[in-house]
């Protein structure tokens, strides 16, 4: 069973050229879609090489953390709608990789979770992430890649503030 094939887009070269010489003072924002781009496909070409997609990916990362999570938890979670979720969920039972079933006592809810051959994935994906991780930043020092975070989560804190203010 193969996952399917990574999106097709620009690759990472060419996506570097774009930035280096046609708009190097391009908005910030692009240029985070663009790394985050890269770093989502070169993670699906490792995953796709097990079988997995990256939706169930993000799903099977979360589930990891949480097990027993309900749909619209595990959506809101991974941020996508719930009919997407739920398609994704149902795929990821037919492969084996969750149950989801509702308790006696909240017939309402629907709770997901893993199952062994879910669970004992991680073992084998997780390595993939931290390889993708790695290839991102070699060439940094510690101390940069310390910065670079401190500098994306301050972006996402002010971004956070400005959505919980209300902005236009």
């Amino acid at each position: 069973m193969s996952a399917r094939a990574p999106r097709a887009g620009p690759p990472a070269r060419e996506i570097l050229a774009h930035w280096r010489d046609a708009v190097p003072e391009d908005r910030l924002a692009h240029l985070v879609k663009d790394a985050t781009r890269a770093l989502v496909r070169a993670l699906q070409v490792r995953l796709a090489g097990h079988g997995v997609s990256f939706g169930h990916w993000t799903y099977l990362r979360i589930l990891w953390e949480q097990d027993g999570l309900t749909q619209r938890e595990l959506s809101a979670q991974a941020g996508v709608m719930e009919p997407t979720a739920l398609g994704a969920l149902r795929a990821m039972e037919e492969r084996g990789y969750v149950t989801r079933r509702q308790r006696r006592d909240n017939r309402k809810n629907v709770y997901v979770h893993l199952t062994a051959k879910g669970r004992a994935l991680k073992d084998r994906l997780v390595p993939l992430a931290e390889d993708v991780n790695r290839v991102a930043v070699a060439g940094m020092s510690d101390a940069d890649i310390a910065r670079l975070r401190r500098l994306l989560l301050a972006m996402i804190e002010n971004l956070a503030r400005d959505e919980h203010e209300g902005a236009p």
